[in-house]
């Protein structure tokens, strides 16, 4: 071989090697949520996500890799692509929803875990405590469990007259428990008569619209669960179809017909896990990074919902709304 033709070899197994070496080098992101990969909300989070992670100085491709492993509803894939995402060796892994945190939390006590979730995370046993995490969990806490009883008064300020109000549940949801809890409790307060229908599948929602074609109920509230929001066109739609005055949890669901809906901004949720995600791989230790508890919840009305349900809101409501859609 030729000292030229050497040194040119030589120089592009350097160059190949080096190209590999920076390459190994960005952190992998793994990505564990329970809902849809296609759906237009939960593909919003992840662009929300992406952009406070670039506000951050994390730019995906250049500096920063994201791998994404979503159960399309499935709770039970998500044991599996945990442990996926733990044999890539990513650097940390956002969980959204309390199926994926725990599957996560199952699959690795090493690798840092940020989670979004409903439920209390000290109560799924995520961490120790909110102030104080200890282990490799922490995120952002959206209370939206904690809430239910509130979503239940707020349904019931709509429709005053409703004896009986259902409440449509995911059982397969590790926060069903507690739901079943929180919105019981809500209703021997209130004086109100509930009873709670089961769905974890398209088919399932179907037949608990069925049992509610029999039972007429005065009004729905859908639980807080991620197969439940990523099925809000047909819960919308068969809400409409029974003209029965339904609460959700998130605002998109109300954009699209529902009556109204009462949670936290799920983007923000997201914006701050990015920012605990960008602050685990700049050196801090997730089990020194509280959990994040949000302060401020929105309630938006669909005010051409309620016209057609023959729905007359109180102006008292109406002021306190964030968002009225006409």
């Amino acid at each position: 071989m030729r000292r030229r033709d050497f040194i040119t070899l030589l120089g592009g197994a350097v160059w190949s090697f080096s190209a590999q070496a920076r390459q190994a080098a960005i952190p992998v992101i793994g990505w564990l949520n329970a809902g849809p990969a296609h759906d237009p909300l939960f593909a919003n989070f992840t662009n929300v996500f992406r952009s406070a992670l670039m506000n951050a100085g994390y730019v995906e491709g250049q500096n920063v890799e994201i791998d994404f492993r979503w159960a399309e509803g499935d709770y039970t894939r998500l044991p599996v692509l945990a442990t996926e995402l733990v044999a890539e060796r990513v650097a940390l892994i956002v969980a959204g929803g309390p199926p994926a945190a725990l599957a996560a939390k199952a699959a690795t006590a090493s690798i840092p875990i940020v989670f979004t979730v409903g439920a209390d995370p000290v109560a799924l046993g995520l961490v120790a405590s909110l102030s104080h995490p200890g282990g490799n969990a922490t995120g952002v806490n959206i209370v939206t469990d904690e809430i239910e009883s509130k979503r239940l008064g707020l349904l019931h300020e709509v429709v005053p007259k409703a004896r009986t109000i259902a409440v449509l549940l995911n059982p397969k949801s590790p926060s069903f428990e507690a739901q079943s809890k929180d919105v019981r409790e809500g209703a021997r307060s209130s004086g109100i008569d509930i009873f709670i229908l089961n769905a974890a599948s398209p088919v399932d929602i179907n037949q608990a619209f069925a049992t509610l074609g029999e039972k007429r109920p005065g009004a729905l509230l859908v639980g807080s669960d991620p197969f439940l929001v990523s099925a809000r066109k047909q819960l919308v739609e068969l809400a409409a179809r029974q003209a029965i005055p339904a609460m959700y949890m998130d605002r998109d669901t109300t954009a699209i017909g529902g009556l109204m809906s009462y949670s936290i901004s799920l983007p923000d949720a997201y914006r701050q896990a990015a920012s605990y995600v960008s602050r685990i791989l700049k050196g801090e230790k997730p089990s020194d990074l509280p959990v994040i508890r949000p302060t401020k919840f929105e309630l938006a009305i669909n005010l051409k919902t309620a016209k057609q349900l023959g729905l007359n809101l109180s102006s008292g409501l109406l002021s306190i709304a964030d968002e009225v859609i006409e």
